[in-house]
């Protein structure tokens, strides 16, 4: 990992019965070399994927399956662990377990650990897609989220069944990075962050339109950077193909138009506005609703102008604190200027299209009032935690400063 956690840190790691309890030995891994402290608990399915003796030999510490553990002297494992713990986390964490979860059950060493606990409880799910689909899954990871359980994934992929789809648990080093995240400071507490992502497409006909490369994915990271900051964050999306963070609104458009009106529509009240969206500047004046037919001819294809959502932002009475997003192909920090300059932007986010267009990772130089910062070249998520970053304290001191 490349960002480190605070030392200290005392985590009781919780596996069950599941294939991923293979990455449960990576997560631990990880997160001994970041300085935390594990105790690692497991129930009796989950020693039938992975061996006590390997969770023990990377934690340094005897892993408890039972609830009268000789290893705890007064036999009170479920009581003592949380009280020495800052927070348990349970990966893999299969279905049958958010279930117990969800209605207070308690017939083991974890869960009557979970039920009993004295710190924060964050949940990687992990099960086939159709058990995660299930609604009564989904009833009882909202009753988690209700009684304010952390829930961390699941992502989507390849499964041990052979099935693909949501309910993979996520990977080792993005669960690690989920706790850093946790631990670490919520700059955007209180918050209300409107972000844009994802390309538009504009119709000429029924099947043909204009649109872009964008994958969506530094809108996406974003949102979830701002979520983990501790914001309560709105994702406005054009057509993308990937799953947003659980704890946000998402509002799916198609069109520039459809986006200005999605932004129009939930702009009052927000604190932030980052615009990542690479929104088409221009659509077809006529539409036609049918198909045009191939003649063989040339054609004249006239184009309009579509909206500047992020100038529309900037440009209201009163303003939240907006951010862009440049995506040049030369004189990058000189075009990028000129727009934040012209659109009177704190802050404007610039890299070059062709280093970031496909790729998971992107180079940023960051341009405010100050001057420029550049953030090396790093995973799409990190740089949008970067960002975030940047972001509060920007916008801490112009509250404090008051708007130029």
């Amino acid at each position: 990992m490349t960002d480190t956690f605070l030392p200290g840190i005392k985590l009781v790691l919780g596996l069950t019965g599941g294939v991923a309890a293979y990455k449960a030995a990576e997560l631990a891994r990880l997160l001994m070399h970041a300085g935390v402290d594990i105790q690692a608990v497991m129930t009796r399915s989950a020693s039938k994927f992975v061996g006590t003796a390997t969770l023990q030999a990377l934690t340094g510490k005897p892993v408890l399956t039972e609830l009268w553990d000789e290893a705890i002297p007064n036999g009170m494992a479920h009581i003592d662990l949380s009280r020495n713990a800052d927070a348990i986390l349970v990966a893999p964490a299969s279905a049958d377990f958010i279930a117990k979860l969800a209605h207070g059950l308690a017939d083991d060493l974890l869960s009557a650990l979970c039920l009993a606990r004295d710190c924060p409880l964050l949940v990687a799910p992990a099960m086939n897609r159709q058990m995660w689909e299930n609604a009564a899954t989904q009833r009882n990871i909202d009753t988690l989220r209700c009684d304010g359980v952390t829930i961390l994934g699941p992502g989507s992929g390849a499964q041990a069944c052979g099935e693909t789809g949501m309910g993979r648990m996520l990977e080792a080093h993005e669960l690690a990075a989920s706790v850093r995240v946790f631990f670490g400071p919520r700059l955007l507490q209180g918050k209300r962050v409107l972000v844009t992502a994802g390309p538009t497409y504009e119709a000429i006909d029924a099947v043909r339109g204009i649109t872009n490369l964008s994958s969506g994915k530094m809108g996406y990271a974003v949102a979830r950077a701002a979520v983990e900051a501790g914001a309560d964050v709105i994702l406005v999306s054009g057509p993308v193909c990937l799953t947003p963070p659980s704890a946000l609104k998402l509002v799916s458009v198609t069109s520039a138009e459809e986006m200005l009106a999605a932004v129009k529509d939930q702009i009052s009240d927000v604190d932030i506005f980052v615009s990542v969206a690479a929104v088409a500047d221009y659509r077809a004046k006529t539409t036609s609703g049918q198909k045009t037919k191939k003649t063989g001819n040339n054609i004249t294809l006239e184009l309009t102008p579509n909206p500047d959502i992020l100038e529309y932002a900037a440009s209201l009475p009163q303003p939240p604190f907006c951010v862009g997003f440049a995506a040049e192909t030369e004189n990058l920090e000189e075009n990028a200027e000129a727009k934040r300059r012209k659109k009177k932007l704190p802050l404007l986010a610039a890299n070059f299209a062709q280093d970031t267009i496909g790729s998971e990772e992107c180079e940023l130089t960051l341009l405010d009032d100050s001057g420029k910062h550049l953030l090396p070249k790093a995973p799409k998520l990190v740089q949008a935690r970067r960002l975030v970053q940047h972001i509060a304290l920007l916008h801490e001191k112009n509250n404090l400063t008051g708007p130029c």
